[in-house]
């Protein structure tokens, strides 16, 4: 968090890439330097993702922050100048940049360029956003990012809106993705090979070593092996270790750099003045374990990367566009939104749009999690990348590119992995003070056992042995790698979470409050009993049936299309309709003032209820149906039922989140009886009934009055407000966007077991982050004195330090197999 900030006016949220940093302690330094700028009110820097998420005010200076992390050693990216409003923005996809550090070389070509005030390289997508003032030129963009050795596979086509609509296709982001991690995992994949056979040698002289230190050509043989490996090999470690120092800073290269050359420049001067401490075997062996642990994390962390890309991966490259009356194939990235597509069955559908044409059942599993295909019909919507199973549709494209529903699912996961939890920040905060404190420590240890024993070789390993050990590749990573596996598993579930406070949130509920309608049941009522009386029940459902026919309710529209089957006619007209919120319906009909509602409507209108009716209507409401009571000329003539179905499963749902110790409440507009029988048939505890539209969030908030961490389900546009009351809002994503925006975790299917497992999921990504912090802490911590004290041989601290970091990507990978 910021430590200063200078926060008059609205804050603006600024994503900038930081160059440079290899570990936890280098974010947490650029961190606290942005954090102390005028105009920055937040900072977060996130080592995994090279990251920094700025919330400024409009007068930040943006060249002093750049300026500020500069003099710590580190490079922010940042525009020539603060984009001041709307602008146009356009889209490069480039070609040839195989690490973050080209991304960054491309940026500062295209921020030189006249006229742009900003541009963001993705290195992951190969795309370039340039945001311009005046007249684009895209051919003087192009020579510049060619002039610095990559190429420009188009000119730059401009965006309709803030979104990066026009940009590269599923597929192309994710093979770029693809041959970036490709490449990181060859480049230190070729240092490990070079490594392996001098590594195995010298490791092999431990069983002569008295022979190799006394022998003249083995001594030089050692030497002649041991430089190359220090010198090329390790030569990353050493580079990155010199520009800190450059600036006064240090990070784990710097004690990998400072604990090789030490055993590397004492065994040398051993060499030269005759002695046998030689230690090379030491200096290259923890080089050779500290290389094969960047190629075993290079490894993990793409595998951690690969549900996202999965997703991308799914994406259609073509499209059948219908232009002036004719099937055109054409990019997927070429279809603008109002375009008419036409999909055959077994292919898949490459932009969200809406049926215009045709009936098919649609396989939804990359999106929900569900395996069943859907049908779809003439105002059905579809996603881009589901497949269409059967029959011909011809669809409208609504959202393309960066707009659509699988895009939107990327972004928010990639939201979450960018975010830090409380306890990544104590870590970081810890990284930044624990480099300096370790140097100190490894002086020490040299100090005290030259003092102490006269032995130098012995202090130096001693000292060696901390500098090594000591490194916290592991506390940088512990949390987003954790975060990364976790939210791509349930991005694979259907399950989206928004945020990494979520993650921390769900460990704290307490209850658990579901929205009947469309939440636990099906959402769509129908006709079950009609209670007649001495009435003709055809003269009932005339009555009641065109009254409700101009209801939007879901109950008067039940009755309505019930009534029409049984009669099997239309309706008559009405007039004067009149709708009473949450009560009831009356209009006139056939010269008949006409009342259609609960009792309490009924008494307003001064309409007599019999006792066999509030009987009948009461048994009807135990069984779990809705009563509606109809009546005119003063008198209740008839009741008539509606009942919605329980999902399929909600029982099992209820009893898993009971299994998870939460209370389950139940929160609905129907009357306290029938609201309670469908609680039982369910399980559930608690019930807020003849609640309305318009109460909901008032429900939830008298629930945290009296002290419970709440979590709501919904799906409607009426429960947004509640969902963003609560401390944790969960939204059916077969609902409304609104109900989707206005919640933490999505599921983007209509199962109510989803909710058990999203918050499973949650809990046990949470729990793999404390799980990695901890052992990353304590493995620091309780080696350090057992280095110091001479009792960790240098090579083992090598191997140790370096599986450390293994070993947390390698539990936090454990997630992807959760749910099978």
């Amino acid at each position: 968090m910021a430590d200063h900030a200078t926060t008059d006016g609205p804050l603006t949220q600024l994503d900038l890439p930081v160059e440079g940093m290899t570990c936890a302690s280098c974010s947490a330094r650029v961190q606290r330097t942005l954090g102390k700028q005028p105009g920055v009110a937040d900072a977060e820097v996130n080592f995994a993702t090279g990251n920094a998420r700025l919330q400024v005010t409009p007068d930040v200076d943006l060249v002093a922050l750049r300026s500020a992390v500069e003099r710590t050693g580190y490079e922010l990216i940042v525009p020539e100048t603060s984009p001041p409003g709307a602008r146009s923005e356009h889209t490069l996809h480039v070609e040839g940049m195989t690490c973050g550090s080209c991304s960054a070389r491309v940026q500062r070509a295209l921020q030189k360029q006249p006229g742009v005030v900003d541009a963001m390289v993705n290195f992951a997508t190969g795309v370039a956003n340039v945001t311009v003032d005046g007249t684009p030129d895209p051919g003087a963009w192009r020579e510049a990012v060619e002039a610095t050795g990559y190429r420009v596979v188009d000119d730059g086509r401009p965006q309709t809106s803030a979104t990066t609509s026009g940009g590269p296709t599923a597929a192309e982001r994710a093979e770029r993705a693809s041959q970036a991690e490709a490449e990181h995992r060859r480049l230190w994949g070729r240092r490990l090979a070079l490594v392996a056979a001098p590594a195995l040698f010298l490791l092999s002289t431990m069983l002569y070593h008295d022979w190799a230190v006394m022998n003249p050509g083995m001594r030089m043989a050692q030497l002649l092996i041991a430089t190359p490996v220090q010198f090329y090999i390790g030569w990353p470690f050493l580079r990155e270790a010199a520009k800190r120092a450059r600036h006064l800073t240090a990070n784990m290269d710097t004690l990998i750099a400072m604990g090789t050359l030490a055993a590397y420049l004492f065994s040398t001067w051993q060499l030269v003045v005759g002695g046998h401490d030689l230690y090379y075997e030491a200096q290259v062996v923890i080089i050779a374990f500290i290389v094969l642990g960047r190629y075993l994390e290079a490894r993990a962390k793409g595998n951690a990367g690969r549900a996202i890309r999965s997703l991308l991966e799914l994406g259609a490259k073509e499209a059948r566009v219908v232009r002036d009356g004719t099937e055109v194939m054409l990019p997927v990235e070429q279809v603008v939104v109002g375009d008419v597509v036409k999909v055959r069955p077994g292919e898949k559908i490459p932009v969200d749009g809406e049926v215009v044409d045709g009936a098919s059942a649609v396989d939804e599993a990359m999106l929900t999690g569900e395996s069943v295909p859907v049908d779809k019909g003439f105002g059905s919507t579809v996603a881009g990348a589901t497949i269409n199973t059967s029959g011909v549709l011809t669809i409208r494209a609504t959202a393309i590119g960066a707009d659509t529903a699988l895009s939107r699912i990327v972004r928010m996961v990639e939201d979450a992995q960018a975010g830090k939890s409380d306890m990544q920040r104590l870590a970081d905060r810890v990284s930044a003070v624990f480099v300096p404190v370790v140097i100190g420590i490894a002086i020490a240890t040299f100090v005290t056992w030259t003092a102490v024993s006269g032995d130098t070789g012995q202090a130096m390993l001693a000292a060696v042995a901390v500098l090594i050990i000591a490194c916290p590749c592991a506390l940088g990573l512990a949390t987003p790698m954790a975060t990364m596996t976790g939210t791509g598993r349930g991005a694979q579930l259907g399950i989206l979470i928004r945020s990494m406070d979520v993650l921390e949130r769900t460990r704290e509920i307490h209850t658990i409050v579901f929205d009947k309608t469309g939440t636990l049941t099906e959402g769509e009522m129908s006709l079950t009993d009609v209670v007649a009386g001495s009435t003709d029940e055809a003269t009932l459902l005339v009555l009641a049936g065109a009254v409700e026919a101009d209801s939007e309710h879901p109950i008067g529209q039940a009755i309505a299309d019930g009534a029409r089957e049984r009669l099997g006619r239309p309706l008559p007209r009405t007039d004067g309709f009149t709708s009473i919120a949450g009560q009831g319906v009356r209009a006139t009909v056939d010269g008949r003032d006409v009342v259609v509602g609960r009792r309490k409507l009924m008494a307003e209108s001064g309409q007599r209820l019999p006792d066999h009716f509030e009987d009948a209507a009461a048994q009807l409401e135990s069984d779990g149906r809705t009563a509606v009571l109809a009546g005119w000329d003063g008198e209740v003539r008839g009741v008539l039922a509606v009942a919605d179905t329980l999902k399929p499963g909600a029982a099992a749902a209820v009893a898993r989140l009971h299994d998870l110790g939460l209370e389950v409440a139940m929160i609905t507009g129907d009357n306290h009886r029938t609201a309670r029988t469908i609680a039982d048939l369910v399980g559930i505890d608690r019930v807020m009934s003849e609640v309305l539209p318009a109460d909901k969030q008032a429900e939830v908030e008298r629930l945290q009055a009296g002290g419970r961490i709440v979590a709501m389900v919904g799906d409607g546009i009426n429960d947004a407000p509640a969902l963003v009351q609560a401390d944790l809002g969960i939204a059916i994503g077969t609902g409304t966007d609104v109900a989707i925006e206005s919640s933490d975790l999505t599921l983007m299917r209509g199962d109510l077991d989803g909710v058990a497992t999203a918050i499973e999921l949650s809990r046990r990504t949470h729990r793999t982050i404390r799980q990695n912090l901890f052992w990353a802490f304590a493995y620091n911590t309780s080696a350090i004195p057992v280095a110091a004290l001479g009792l960790l041989n240098p090579m083992v601290a090598g191997a140790a330090m370096a599986f450390s970091s293994v070993s947390v990507v390698t539990n936090s990978l454990r997630l992807r197999r959760f749910g099978r």
